[in-house]
């Protein structure tokens, strides 16, 4: 995808891949390079990429994804709301969810509500390591009935091709 835009008004997006939140003026223009999972990953004119969050889609002349609905959240378990909202997590250059990546090694809801995600990264250098773990936090966070998240970076086991599902490798081409 590559779509110039236009921003209607000022917006804070997410710097990749340091995670740094800063304020992009109205009237910038930004090319979208990824819509996945409800935000955008935009790139500057300056060459800088950063993460619109889905809330802000107005911003870019988009419509906001809207989260799950009372009635979903109502049928279903809290530990299935919350995969769910790991499935619209994407790294901001790889157009498969860290789901099917194989990112996610588990996810813990207590009964209060607080949900505690295991994940780890393609590597410990791999660039999203600042915001990535940011927007799992705060998807998750946006799923009714949890009260709060925290997320932990592992690196054991390490992440490897294998752990992608078949989907992902058919998506990445590679078979």
């Amino acid at each position: 995808m590559r779509e110039e835009a236009v921003l209607t008004r000022e917006v804070e997006v997410t710097a990749i891949p340091y995670g740094d939140r800063i304020t992009l003026p109205a009237a910038s223009p930004v090319i979208i390079s990824q819509s996945l999972g409800g935000s955008y990953t935009l790139v500057t004119m300056q060459g800088y990429m950063v993460r619109l969050d889905g809330k802000d889609a107005d911003a870019i002349g988009k419509e906001a994804q809207a989260g799950p609905s009372a009635e979903e959240a109502a049928s279903k378990p809290l530990q299935a709301l919350a995969w769910d909202q790991l499935k619209t997590c994407y790294d901001p250059e790889i157009p498969v969810d860290i789901y099917e990546l194989g990112l996610i090694y588990g996810v813990d809801i207590d009964p209060s509500g607080f949900v505690d995600v295991t994940m780890t990264l393609t590597s410990p250098g791999c660039p999203v390591a600042g915001s990535l773990p940011g927007e799992v936090k705060a998807k998750v966070e946006n799923v009714p009935g949890v009260t709060s998240a925290d997320v932990e970076l592992v690196w054991d086991p390490s992440w490897n091709p294998s752990m992608m599902s078949e989907a992902a490798r058919l998506q990445l081409g590679m078979f």
